[in-house]
C-alpha cells in the first residue's frame, strides 16, 4: 500500500531493503529439472523460494526498525537469476515514521 488508512506520514525515512541470495539445493534442482521435462510445479524449489522471500521479508522489516520506522510503505520484491549459483531475492520499500488519525 502507499498509505495506512486511520495514519497519517508524519516523517519519510527513506529506502529500505532486506536481501538474501537463494543458492539451490541439489534435490529441488532434480525435481525442476525433472518437472521441466514431465510437466507441473516443482514443489521443493517453490517452498525453498517462498522461505527465501519472507527472509527477505523479515530483513526489510529489521532494517526498517533500526532507522526507527513505524511503517514501510510501498513494498515490492524483485528477484534475479545469479547465473547457475541461484537466486537474489529482494524485498523493498520506503520506511515511515506514521501516527493515528
Amino acid at each position: 500500500m502507499n498509505d495506512i488508512p486511520g495514519y497519517e506520514v508524519t516523517e519519510v525515512i527513506g529506502d529500505v531493503f532486506g536481501l538474501t541470495v537463494m543458492v539451490r539445493s541439489g534435490l529441488s534442482s532434480i525435481e525442476a529439472g525433472i518437472k521441466t521435462f514431465l510437466g507441473g510445479e516443482p514443489q521443493g524449489l517453490a517452498r525453498e523460494l517462498h522461505d527465501f522471500r519472507l527472509q527477505a521479508r523479515e530483513r526489510l522489516i529489521a532494517a526498517a526498525k533500526a532507522k526507527g520506522a513505524g511503517a514501510i510503505l510501498a513494498v515490492r520484491y524483485e528477484s534475479n537469476d545469479l547465473r547457475d549459483t541461484g537466486t537474489e531475492i529482494c524485498a523493498y520499500g520506503t520506511a515511515v515514521k506514521i501516527r493515528p488519525l
